[in-house]
């Protein structure tokens, strides 16, 4: 084993002091999401002590009720499900008009849809939307891992492999900046991403043997403290401390640029000993400079606080004031159906009355000229429980933004078509900022994704495909065919379509003729694209004919700028193939080309005239 010297122990030490002191720091906002997250399993009798640590707060009385009406869960999974409606597509604006860079913005659109079946993007931003709003904040970790990719030579019997991209969902538990008054990671000098990892993982990964421990990590288990009623108890999942075994912590503290490191610096210590202490490894910010390969999503922002809020924070309250109106009108209840008895003292057994109670057909003995055991009179239930009980649900509906609309009962109510779309919008606004959240996260991550290929992709690459229809695409690629990282987004606003909304926008486009030729007839490629639109477009195998034709042109283009003839059929679409070569001249590639190969033009001009020969013949 490599001897440690005095200055790696220095920064391993500097390291895990940080780290300590960041952790002492964060511990607040830990507790608060520990409860939320307890809140939203279902054990709602918690509260955060004195101490800062998550208390389980016992009954006062054995006949306490302590039900749970979880109403956070229903209404947080409904602001899932519209979150999750948001799939945007990510397009690559070309950096110019020139022909070159419009190519590559295309094959750089197609690595993004590539990447995102590969890797399960919508997966991984459906589990960040989870984190984000249960506990406020998640974060989206891009990276480059060279064991992963297709195997390019062999070392020995180990493969040698390209690397590929990796995207890792972080939890809020995992990362601790330098200062919490940040509002954003931009903001941030330094960040520490800490985990705990078994031994056998970090042998595998980092290629030696640590000396593995008992970590403290959250953990799932279920609890029966203090819940249920008189004479039955029921349990509920809680998150609690828990011990991964046979673990070491791994801290990875990324620096930005500085004047004592140009290109950043990022430390790396696995159970205690220096793995790394480097400059940062990706070139991923703007113009190429070396960043943090984190995106931050927030739930809800939050005025100088690095952390979001979550919807779980403001509906914590309510829910506790709705577990106690129902529980105290539950035991009011009991008292009314069991009773209250009267006993004069020394009258009768009281051990057997409290064993047995008063089953039907009981005979009470009772001393002799005593008075007879008698039910206390109780008042009826007031009317006060059923109002609260409705405001607070009411209130959970204004809080947490869920209204419901889409209640059969409320929309069998006398209201118009224009009142009902007005209150659906009413509905969708509120979820319009974590909405736009998401989708600039997934735009920093495309963004990303495509500075990484731009770095490490030096040898060519294959990719693929898979079309709505199920047609499959191959294609090469390396770092010189991405010149753009400009990311837009195809689509604007998904929370308040729906299959049937935009089926009738196309028909209402239909009826107006917007989609029709001069002539008011629908192209064939229209009518590819208006099933489609309906979701029925794997009604039709075939593919968009022009763009199969916009293909063949292209291919034909880099097949006569390498030098070889293209041959012109008569079943080109002879117009369109005409205008992709006219273009293909007119751009960067070409004029530099033709500098070299002189017979370049006369190639383009004579496939050209073959083009034009047969379009006059037919």
């Amino acid at each position: 084993m490599k001897k440690i010297t005095k200055e790696e122990e220095a920064i391993v030490k500097s390291v895990i002091d940080d780290f300590n002191a960041r952790a002492h720091a964060r511990k607040p906002f830990e507790t608060q999401w520990q409860m939320n997250m307890n809140f939203y399993m279902g054990n709602q009798f918690c509260n955060i002590g004195y101490g800062g640590t998550l208390e389980d707060q016992d009954k006062q009385f054995f006949w306490e009720e302590r039900q749970i009406f979880n109403h956070i869960a229903p209404l947080v999974e409904v602001r899932l499900a519209k979150l999750s409606q948001i799939k945007p597509k990510a397009t690559v604006l070309p950096a110019s008009n020139d022909e070159r860079d419009v190519y590559t913005a295309k094959v750089s659109k197609k690595i993004l849809d590539s990447l995102s079946a590969k890797l399960g993007l919508s997966q991984k931003i459906g589990e960040a939307m989870q984190w984000s709003e249960v506990c406020g904040t998640a974060f989206y970790k891009v990276s480059w891992n060279p064991k992963l990719g297709q195997v390019v030579a062999m070392d020995g019997q180990a493969p040698i492999r390209s690397g590929e991209v990796e995207i890792t969902v972080c939890s809020p538990f995992e990362i601790y900046p330098d200062s919490f008054t940040c509002t954003d990671i931009d903001k941030c000098q330094s960040i520490i991403h800490a985990r705990a990892v078994s031994a056998k993982q970090i042998k595998d990964i980092y290629g030696f043997d640590v000396e593995g421990s008992d970590i403290n990590i959250f953990s799932l288990s279920s609890t029966s403290v203090g819940f249920g009623g008189l004479g039955y108890s029921s349990t509920a999942p809680k998150v609690c401390q828990g011990v991964k075994k046979d673990s070491a912590l791994v801290i990875e503290r990324y620096e930005r640029p500085s004047a004592a490191h140009k290109n950043g610096r990022l430390t790396i210590v696995v159970g205690g000993r220096l793995f790394y202490d480097g400059d940062l490894p990706y070139a991923i910010g703007k113009d190429g400079v070396r960043d943090f390969p984190f995106i931050r999503q927030v739930s809800i922002g939050q005025i100088g606080s690095f952390w979001g809020s979550s919807i779980i924070d403001r509906l914590i309250p309510i829910q506790r004031a709705y577990n106690s109106v129902k529980n105290r009108k539950h035991e009011f209840l009991n008292r009314l159906t069991m009773g209250v008895l009267t006993v004069e003292d020394g009258s009768l057994d009281i051990e057997n009355l409290e064993d047995e109670g008063l089953c039907p057909g009981k005979i009470l003995v009772y001393r002799q000229g005593s008075t007879a055991p008698k039910f206390l009179d109780s008042e009826n239930l007031s009317s006060d429980f059923e109002k609260e009980e409705s405001m607070l649900l009411e209130e959970f509906r204004n809080v947490s933004g869920v209204s419901e609309v889409l209640d059969a009962d409320y929309v069998s109510t006398n209201l118009s078509g224009v009142s009902l779309e007005l209150m659906l919008e009413q509905d969708e606004l509120r979820l319009k900022t974590s909405a736009e959240n998401v989708k600039q996260c997934l735009k920093a991550v495309s963004q990303m994704v495509l500075r990484l290929y731009k770095q490490f992709a030096l040898i060519p690459r294959l990719a693929r495909i898979v079309g709505d229809r199920g047609e499959v695409e191959m294609f090469y690629f390396n770092s010189s065919d991405i010149s753009s990282d400009d990311i837009a987004l195809e689509t604007e606003n998904e929370l308040g379509e729906s299959l049937a909304s935009r089926r009738q926008m196309v028909f209402d486009l239909l009826n107006a003729g917007l989609l029709s030729d001069d002539d008011g007839k629908l192209s064939a490629r229209m009518k590819v694209k208006v099933l489609e639109l309906l979701g029925l477009g794997i009604w039709e195998n075939a593919q968009d004919q022009n763009e199969l034709h916009l293909k063949k042109a292209e291919n034909e283009n880099l097949a006569m700028l390498n030098g070889a003839d293209a041959k012109v059929l008569e079943i080109d679409e002879h117009n369109l193939h005409i205008d992709r070569h006219i273009a293909f001249m007119l751009g960067g590639d070409y004029e530099e080309k033709s500098l070299v190969d002189k017979n370049l033009e006369e190639r383009f001009l004579q496939h050209i005239r073959q083009h034009k020969k047969l379009l006059k013949e037919n």
